[in-house]
């Protein structure tokens, strides 16, 4: 399998490889997502026996889960070459026009962050998923025509974190759409034992559990801080990830036992301290801690609202409860609102 990345994201040269290193190379490989891996399987073996390129996939769910890497895993299995693109990086109609003629019988094109295509774009695409055909218009004018071109059988692998913005005509052209959740704990010790074992790093089960507890449920941020803890161990513990060795490590880059970090903190702190524990919009919120409000409603808060430590109302955010004994904030007062706007009811004494 082959893999054409027509435009990378803007990725550390130096981890590039390691990714690429860790990345799982089969379904058998992966670790977690048993029902999504069923499916796949099902859907890898079908289109197999049939001698049939794949049909078009959508992946959703938040950032890090490994909707990447099951496009290439996918590839892999299917045996065919995998293309690599996103959806802002596809500026112009011509541009997917380009890249879908280079297509081969049976290739992938994988587009991360689909619902950032153009309507143009999409334009094109929609008859490309469905008919495979690409439409051309020639000359301009009253002398203008429209051209077909017939194109091999191919499959579209999508991923988004934002599935609400995927155009319904878009969503309905995919025949299998799929949600990543959170891998739980177990999952997540797995995965950083297979990892630290291709990084030949020493650790031990503790070890490990401990940098799972703090990975937010999420492949990626395992390994980041894997590598971290690899660093920290290396300098000042001779190599071996034990249970403290992690510990200290994690609480030397300030991610607490729950895996929030100082984002994460800095968000629910300010909903409860500059706005009294809410509700509170997004862009408000965004505003107060200098950050883009796409980050907070893409990587914090998908995180806070499985712990429970975040509501979504609509008239904004609201921390709840938990979010204030975890940060060790005095919970107000039960006959006051959670934005400490005074009493909810009237008592006998305020009449």
């Amino acid at each position: 399998m082959n893999e054409d990345r027509i435009v990378a994201p803007q990725e550390r040269a130096e981890d590039v490889p390691l990714d690429a290193a860790l990345r799982p190379q089969t379904l058998d490989d992966i670790i977690g997502q048993d029902r999504l891996k069923e499916n796949l399987r099902i859907l890898v073996e079908a289109a197999r026996a049939r001698g049939e390129a794949l049909d078009h996939v959508l992946f959703y769910g938040p950032p890090g889960l490994g909707k990447t890497t099951l496009a290439h895993v996918l590839a892999r299995e299917m045996g065919v070459n995998l293309k690599v693109t996103a959806g802002p990086a596809i500026e112009r109609a011509g541009d997917l026009a380009a890249i879908l003629t280079n297509l081969r019988k049976g290739d992938i094109l994988f587009i991360d962050e689909i619902h950032r295509l153009g309507r143009a774009v999409e334009e094109i695409l929609y008859p490309a998923m469905e008919d495979f055909a690409l439409d051309i218009v020639v000359g301009k004018g009253p002398s203008a025509r429209s051209i077909r071109l017939k194109l091999p059988r191919f499959t579209v692998i999508g991923a988004t974190t934002r599935l609400a913005l995927v155009t319904a005509p878009l969503r309905a052209r995919f025949g299998a759409v799929f949600r990543l959740d959170f891998y739980d704990v177990e999952a997540m010790q797995a995965i950083v034992e297979r990892a630290a074992r291709l990084l030949r790093v020493e650790i031990t089960p503790e070890g490990a559990r401990t940098i799972a507890r703090r990975s937010r449920g999420t492949p990626r941020v395992a390994l980041r801080l894997l590598r971290r803890v690899r660093d920290y161990a290396q300098v000042r513990a001779g190599g071996t990830i034990d249970a403290a060795v992690a510990e200290q490590a994690l609480s030397l880059l300030d991610v607490d036992p729950l895996g929030l970090d100082d984002l994460d903190r800095r968000v629910l702190r300010t909903i409860i301290e500059k706005f009294g524990g809410g509700p509170v919009g997004l862009e408000t919120i965004a505003a107060s801690i200098s950050e883009e409000a796409d980050t907070i409603m893409d990587v914090v808060e998908p995180y806070l609202l499985q712990l429970g430590f975040l509501e979504r109302t609509p008239r904004g955010r609201v921390a709840t409860r938990s979010a204030y004994d975890h940060l060790g904030i005095p919970w107000p007062r039960e006959e006051e609102s959670p934005s400490g706007m005074g009493p909810l009811f009237e008592t006998a004494s305020d009449s």
